[in-house]
């Protein structure tokens, strides 16, 4: 798959949509999601044109690498729940319910998230 120009991340990263910016770095950028499903819900994403965590994690270079891991602890730090615990989040293709070809991880916390998945048949 190709990585589409178009998706709405790329277009927050020229600017073209805003956001609620939290944090930034040569690398990544942070922003509040625009539907929390958590009191801290913040989006990171890298700079660079990457689809999915696997691309990201095959492609990108050591330090981008760094430095994106490197703003996903400074947010839950600044956002204070490092210390109570917090979830990250990378959906992966369409089973793992990504909904935005454009890498990116969700940091949710503020309260207790409960269980990873429903307690359904693993089928």
């Amino acid at each position: 798959m190709a990585y589409d120009n178009n998706n709405v991340f790329a277009k927050i990263l020229r600017g073209e949509i805003p956001c609620a910016r939290v944090a930034e770095n040569d690398h990544a950028l942070a922003f509040n999601d625009i539907h929390p499903q958590a009191p801290v819900h913040i989006l990171v994403i890298p700079k660079g044109r990457y689809i999915s965590s696997d691309d990201f994690y095959s492609s990108a270079p050591a330090e981008e690498i760094a430095g994106f891991s490197a703003l996903i602890a400074r947010v839950a730090r600044d956002a204070g729940v490092a210390d109570g615990g917090y979830r990250l989040i990378a959906n992966h293709g369409a089973d793992g319910g990504q909904e935005v070809p454009h890498f990116h991880v969700h940091v949710m916390g503020g309260r207790p998230l409960g269980p990873m998945l429903s307690r359904g048949p693993a089928a």
